[in-house]
């Protein structure tokens, strides 16, 4: 039986959390990593978890039962090094999630290139709204459970399935581990260029994770992207299609986007089945709404339930999430690193404020997102979603090749040359200070990054609070 684990790159959001999960289950848990420095480590801290600053040999212990690795850490690792020459058990991440919860759960698993954080946290909601007691974990803070997991008494597990690698030793999709009974595939898009070389390597993950669905189980496909509906042919097991497309098991229609929420009808199998509101913006957020709404029924969850669980969630920290406001002027942060992401929240921001000045400022920091391969991906994406101005930051702290990096500059001159109004501007105090000079009352600045981007929000809020 399993007493004592301890984390080897504890600081992760996903490491974290776990560590979190295994504690409430009542385990001994510890953890270690380089440079421990909050949020992470106050949030391990008021889990009553121990850190251990820096990665030494002597953290591994003889009364150790488990050592969770990292997949940020490989060989060279002081203490992998030390796990491995006295074989102390040791696992990755997804197995210690599937070996310590899954097994014994209904797992639904809600997987794609993007989408799945805001539709893992809108199925876990719905559930635990219906009294299901669902247990979640998913890739960010949903605001319903202020946490990045839940863990409940009922049958069923929501994850969040992420197509990413495991660990040093095992470079196979975390997905792969969650036995999965229900799976989410809401599309499928190059992405993670690091670890995937082209998108049939891509593909190829996800032909595996439906190839673990079992007779019983099901399938929900968008049915938007012709990559996800590609994969029903591999299911063994009941399929659906969701989306706004004809013909779709669980069609949406008649969305109608206001200032905080969408209101669409939905069909299912051509039978009317309901109006909803989502408080969410975006004509993505309703096909992932739409795909939540679908997991709910799968379960046994009925229109009138599922249409007030809907109206009550409260959305994901960092989803076009609003930071406030200053001088008159919004701040959102979002977490849109992807071309396709960038494009939809976009879109989703001006059909909500078709008449208001739109500032989209980007960092590439992403391992996707860094990547030359991208570069007229990007310029499509910010074309399509029409913001009026576009600052484009410096790429962050990227180790891939400057022949294969993208780049700022080319970017906003492809944007400029494609009539969009965009500049590069490298330097976080120099972006700051070139908002609160042109900004004016009634515009909305959305910061898109998947990292902290030296705590923008703020320092743009501070400076248009006061003023010129």
């Amino acid at each position: 039986m399993v007493k004592k684990v301890h984390f080897i790159g504890v600081c992760g959001t996903a490491m974290a959390t776990l560590a979190a999960m295994l504690k409430a289950k009542g385990l001994d848990v510890r953890g270690s990593d380089q440079g421990i420095y909050p949020p992470m480590s106050d949030f391990l801290v008021s889990q009553g978890i121990a850190l251990l600053e820096g990665y030494r040999a002597e953290h591994i212990t003889a009364d150790l039962d488990l050592v969770v690795v990292g997949n940020a850490v490989s060989r060279g690792n002081p203490e992998v090094e030390e796990v491995l020459d006295r074989k102390i058990r040791y696992c990755s991440l997804p197995e210690a999630v599937r070996d310590h919860f899954l097994w014994a759960a209904r797992s639904i698993v809600v997987a794609g290139t993007h989408g799945k954080t805001t539709t893992t946290s809108l199925a876990g909601w719905l559930l635990a709204h219906a009294g299901l007691d669902p247990s979640v974990l998913v890739g960010g803070i949903a605001e319903n459970f202020e946490s990045s997991f839940r863990l409940g008494g009922g049958r069923d597990f929501v994850i969040e399935g992420d197509e990413y690698d495991s660990a040093f030793f095992d470079k196979t999709a975390k997905f792969l581990k969650y036995v999965p009974d229900i799976v989410v595939v809401g599309n499928v898009e190059f992405d993670h260029a690091d670890l995937y070389p082209d998108l049939e390597t891509i593909r190829v993950a996800f032909r595996r994770l439906v190839n673990l669905i079992p007779r019983q189980g099901r399938l929900l496909v968008g049915a938007d992207n012709a990559e996800a509906v590609a994969l029903a042919g591999g299911a063994r097991c009941r399929v659906e299609t969701f989306g706004f497309a004809d013909g779709a098991d669980w069609q949406a229609h008649g969305a109608r986007v206001g200032t905080a929420s969408t209101t669409f009808s939905l069909r299912r199998r051509g039978e009317a089945f309901g109006v909803f509101e989502v408080p969410l913006l975006g004509a993505h957020n309703v096909r992932n709404a739409t795909a939540a709404l679908a997991v709910g029924a799968a379960v046994g969850l009925d229109a009138v339930a599922l249409a007030e669980g809907l109206r009550r969630f409260r959305g994901v920290r960092r989803r076009l999430e609003h930071r406030g406001q200053a001088g008159g002027v919004d701040v959102y942060d979002d977490f849109a690193h992807h071309p396709t992401a960038i494009a939809e929240t976009l879109k989703g921001l001006r059909s909500a404020f078709p008449d208001r000045r739109i500032w989209a400022v980007f960092e590439p920091r992403s391992a996707t997102s860094c990547r030359q391969v991208f570069q007229a991906d990007f310029a499509r994406a910010f074309e399509e979603g029409r913001p009026d101005e576009v600052i484009v930051a410096a790429v962050y702290r990227s180790t891939v090749p400057e022949a294969e990096r993208l780049s700022p500059e080319g970017l906003a001159r492809d944007l400029k040359a494609a009539g969009v109004s965009a500049r590069h501007v490298a330097a976080v105090p120099d972006i700051v200070e070139t908002v609160r000079r042109e900004a004016k009352p009634g515009d909305l600045v959305v910061i898109m990054s998947n990292g902290g981007f030296d705590d923008i929000h703020r320092k743009l809020l501070e400076a248009l609070e006061g003023g010129a």
